[in-house]
């Protein structure tokens, strides 16, 4: 049976297993054979990534057709308005390409680790939480979503792809999961808003995590 890793990427961890000269990798956390990332997750952005040693679960998961959300919790720089939530919603117009619509919603300050480093924040300028869900997952596009409608990324979090969650799972931190194909297609359009981000601003944190270490 296929099976599934669900790793908290530490932030300036880049998804590949080859050595980096100026980044951590994948290999610096999960030390298990035959194993590749279904998608992927930037450098600089944090939280969960899929992994399996299955080509047809890996297809599965990583192509865009088949639209599993993925939902992020997102620091920006202002306060967002409901004329802002209500673009992020609607579509936003990138120039190369417009986003699908999304859900968003404010989202209270989480009760997840600190950030190592920690963000640049101005005493001048207030800052906030958004919760973000989309159904593809173009380069950078949620933060270019954010500074397109006036709300500048500041720290970027996933916190769920479909089904699966980072519930539990402190940075560096993984869990190991056995996965029939069969159940994929019943659960593809799985998570939403208000069964993932609405219902609970709580991860786990740098002094607890219920997860399996990889390495």
């Amino acid at each position: 049976m296929p099976e599934l890793i669900l790793l908290n990427k530490p932030y300036g961890v880049i998804c590949q297993f080859s050595q980096h000269e100026l980044h951590k990798t994948l290999k610096d956390y999960v030390q298990v054979p035959g194993f590749y990332p279904a998608g992927r997750l930037d450098t600089d952005s944090e939280g969960l990534l899929l992994l399996t040693d299955d080509g047809t679960l890996q297809h599965r998961i990583s192509d865009p057709r088949w639209k599993l959300p993925k939902t992020y919790w997102v620091q920006v720089e202002g306060v967002p308005s409901d004329e802002q939530l209500a673009q992020l919603r609607q579509g936003v117009d990138l120039g190369d390409f417009v986003t699908r619509p999304a859900e968003c919603e404010r989202l209270d300050s989480p009760d997840i680790w600190p950030r190592t480093p920690p963000i640049r924040s101005r005493k001048t300028v207030p800052d906030s939480w958004i919760a973000l869900t989309i159904s593809e997952g173009k380069n950078r596009q949620v933060r270019r979503m954010t500074a397109k409608v006036g709300l500048p990324t500041l720290r970027l979090v996933r916190v769920a792809i479909g089904p699966w969650r980072l519930d539990g799972l402190a940075p560096g931190e993984m869990r190991r999961l056995q996965i029939r194909l069969e159940d994929l297609p019943r659960v593809k359009h799985a998570v939403g808003i208000n069964r993932s981000a609405g219902a609970s601003h709580r991860l786990a944190r740098n002094d607890g995590g219920g997860g399996r270490r990889g390495g």
